[in-house]
């Protein structure tokens, strides 16, 4: 009985999680939400000589005219194994506050455990 139970949480769970997941196109209708966006990295840029050398992760379509960026900030990029330009091309999902950045949504990226990479290139 108690399997079943568990089974059926399970299911459920995985829906629910399924279906808070936007697509970045959809981002801009989910500012000041916690979500997650999937989408292709369709550019990546890490800016060493720029304030705080951030790593931005461009969406659906290169800079400058992306969807979607999620941006992790210098201080945060030693905790990812993988170097986050290997994303460029992956169809991968983010989680976290969607905010506004000069018009376009983003989702600053504390924690490698934000990103879940879907496709590989």
């Amino acid at each position: 009985m108690r399997t079943i139970i568990f089974l059926t949480f399970t299911f459920f769970a995985h829906i629910a999680v399924a279906a808070d997941q936007i697509t970045s196109t959809d981002a801009i209708n989910h500012v000041g939400k916690q979500t997650t966006v999937c989408g292709i990295v369709a550019s990546t840029k890490y800016a060493t000589l720029t304030c705080r050398m951030p790593t931005f992760l461009n969406f659906d379509k290169p800079y400058p005219n992306h969807i979607f960026t999620a941006l992790i900030w210098g201080v945060d990029r030693p905790k990812f194994i993988s170097p986050l330009e290997n994303l460029e091309g992956n169809r991968i999902c983010v989680s976290g506050l969607v905010e506004l950045y000069n018009g376009r949504p983003e989702i600053i990226v504390t924690d490698p455990a934000q990103i879940v990479e879907l496709d590989q290139k």
